[in-house]
């Protein structure tokens, strides 16, 4: 048997990296794609797309009925499901399969026993493999606190809450049960006990139809957000080769329990002290999987198509697994850190990311690509190898560094930030990471640029203005005040004052009150650094600066009355769906308070009120899809 041709059930960043092996096995590739995508590059890639009508998941990417209807129709072969959406659904599995397809996956049943996560767990017990001291009961009393609600099927840190006084759980289950139904299909979830300060690693699996099956080493995934992975590496720096080998021995026990087939992953959770429990397993496909290849020269998209096809692994893989180097990767996501990790959606004028040795990125977009506001934050995903930890990191942060990304904002300061903290706090004398690390840090405002960074943003703008003319915007034939250029960051205004002398010289240059001494050295700093304008200079401007790494904004040269009438409102920070609406009008509100919550990109969000007062107005409802700006609540203040 060879698979001919295989349809992706799935979209952006992991659709391309299959078809890229499919493309190097000349195999055949077919598409879905929602009405949200119809432009995206996944799209354009495959040999056939098919439209799947509709923005939300539950209308598109997660109806088997129509993806196994679009294969049927397409001739295909095989479906590939990546991650998430269907990936774990045992049903969909089965319905592939009943439709005389080949799934490239796990059977049915290895997904079915390891997707309930509380009988996963029972099942794990009683073939040894060690599992955390949790309760498999419902009651907090029995669990303890601090504990955590649990998406029953899923993972990606959607439909997980954290909760550390009783009075809290009811809300967390709540907004749980949303959360995963959003993202899964499934709102099932559960309770168990939260282990903190421990280590998150997984090891990857691989098992035929031959009986075979192997471990392919650890990955490290400890640091991550909200539960939500943000850097991952390999191997992991805390596991020597007498505990890689009894967590290899103990990930393959509990393969061999469900008769699992393909590509998995079993994940633990790793104290100090060098103890592990099964925490669960992933019956697909990791969004880190490139760091594996990266340490072993495997690729393993390639290896669940041999699998799938009915051949064993390859032999000198049951030998011995490569183990070489080091790799880490990071998660580019379009969303705003320092805002409490606001998702951001929007066109990518620039998406471009500088040749750097042993640099791989995988991404869902390219230049001129619109982000939707229907789906997971991530964009790509930027991958280094070295020789060395150390040397993955520089190569790491060289990429991101010198990589343009004009359009929505991005993780990328904090992802920077995070590479030049890595070693000292996860290295040789440091005091090492845990899952709770990065929520528990104080990230405040992020970066903020130099006086010349700013005045270069403002001069460019000048530029753009003074394009078609012969004399720069501010011009005088005599001399004059200074002339003024605001610009937003972050809510910040900063003002740039300046002057030009009658050989269209730069003369006087003020920034934030500050004048900056015009030598030779700042000159050449302004001239060198990599600034863009974009947009219409009546209606509002975006300037990026130095890479991309700071964008301001320019306020519009006349107020819209549309803005005017906005005054005391609420408006919503992203586009998004109004989930509920918690006040009444009349309601006294305090500052901080929550108003309302929001789902955008399969996260809830809530919008807290400005400042203490009284909700005098409200302009939204419950189910109600919304703009980003649009106005939400108005209160008055006290």
């Amino acid at each position: 048997m060879q698979i001919q041709s295989v349809l992706i059930a799935n979209r952006g960043e992991i659709a391309r990296r299959i078809m890229r092996t499919c493309r190097e096995q000349a195999i055949g590739t077919i598409a879905v794609f929602s009405d949200a995508d119809e432009r995206a590059p996944f799209v354009d890639e495959a040999d056939t797309a098919i439209r799947l009508p509709g923005t939300a998941s539950t209308d598109t990417y997660l109806r088997g009925d129509l993806i196994i209807e679009a294969a049927l129709r397409a001739g295909a072969a095989a479906i590939h499901p990546g991650y998430g959406f269907l990936a774990e659904n045992a049903a969909f599995a089965q319905q592939v399969l009943d439709a005389g397809l080949t799934w490239i996956g796990p059977p049915p049943s290895a997904i079915a026993a390891m997707g309930s996560k509380i009988e996963a767990k029972r099942l794990m017990r009683s073939h040894g493999v060690p599992v955390a001291p949790d309760n498999t009961v419902e009651t907090l009393d029995e669990i303890g606190l601090p504990a955590l609600v649990k998406a029953s099927a899923g993972g990606g840190g959607r439909g997980m809450r954290i909760v550390r006084a009783a009075d809290e759980l009811a809300e967390a289950i709540a907004s749980a049960e949303r959360e995963a139904t959003a993202a899964f299909g499934d709102g099932t979830v559960f309770v168990e006990r939260y282990l903190e300060n421990a280590r998150h690693v997984k090891i990857q699996v691989l098992a035929d139809t031959h009986g075979n099956v192997i471990a392919l080493h650890e990955r490290d995934c400890t640091l991550q957000r909200r539960h939500q992975k943000v850097l991952e590496e390999a191997p992991s720096p805390v596991v020597d080769g007498e505990l890689r080998v009894r967590m290899e021995a103990a990930a393959v026990a509990a393969a061999c329990a469900v008769g699992y087939v393909g590509a998995g992953t079993v994940e633990f959770l790793l104290d100090r002290d060098g103890n592990y429990w099964f925490l669960e397993m992933n019956t697909r496909l990791q969004v880190e999987h490139p760091v594996t290849e990266l340490i072993t020269g495997i690729d393993l998209v390639a290896l669940q198509l041999v699998i799938a096809d009915g051949h064993p692994i390859p032999a000198d893989l049951l030998v011995e697994v490569p183990l070489r180097g080091h790799a880490i990767e990071v998660r580019l996501c379009a969303e705003d850190a320092f805002r409490g990790y606001l998702p951001s959606s929007g066109v990518f004028r620039t998406f471009h990311f500088p040749p750097v040795p042993g640099v791989r990125v995988d991404s869902a977009i390219e230049s001129g690509s619109e982000v939707p506001p229907y789906y997971d934050s991530m964009i790509a995903k930027v991958i280094a190898y070295g020789a060395t930890r150390a040397e993955a990191i520089r190569r790491l942060t060289a990429a991101l560094s010198g990589a343009t990304l004009h359009g929505p904002t991005t993780n990328r300061p904090l992802l920077l930030q995070l590479l030049e903290q890595l070693g000292d706090v996860d290295g040789p004398g440091g005091a090492g990471l845990d899952t709770g690390w990065l929520d528990r840090q104080q990230l405040g405002s992020g970066p903020q640029p130099q006086e010349l960074e700013i005045a270069a943003a403002a001069l460019a703008v000048v530029a753009s203005r003074s394009a078609g003319y012969r004399f720069p915007v501010g011009w005088r034939n005599n001399p004059s005040q200074l002339h003024s250029q605001p610009l937003v960051l972050d809510g910040s205004i900063h003002t740039v004052q300046y002057r030009f002398d009658r050989a269209n010289r730069l003369e006087a240059l003020v920034v934030d009150a500050v004048p900056v001494e015009l030598d030779i050295a700042s000159r050449d700093v302004l001239a060198r650094t990599d600034t863009a304008v974009f947009g219409d200079p009546v209606c509002g401007t975006t300037v990026y600066v130095a890479g991309g790494r700071y964008t301001f904004t320019v306020p519009a040269r006349f107020v819209s009355p549309d803005e005017a009438g906005r005054a005391g409102s609420t408006v919503s920070p992203m586009p998004g769906r109004v989930v509920r609406v918690l006040v009444a009008a009349g309601d006294i509100v305090s500052a901080g308070q929550p108003l309302l919550t929001l789902e955008a990109m399969k996260m809830e969000h809530q919008v807290q009120s400005p400042h203490a007062g009284t909700v005098s107005e409200i302009f939204v409802q419950a189910g109600q899809q919304l703009d980003g700006g649009q106005p939400l609540l108005k209160v008055d203040p006290t």
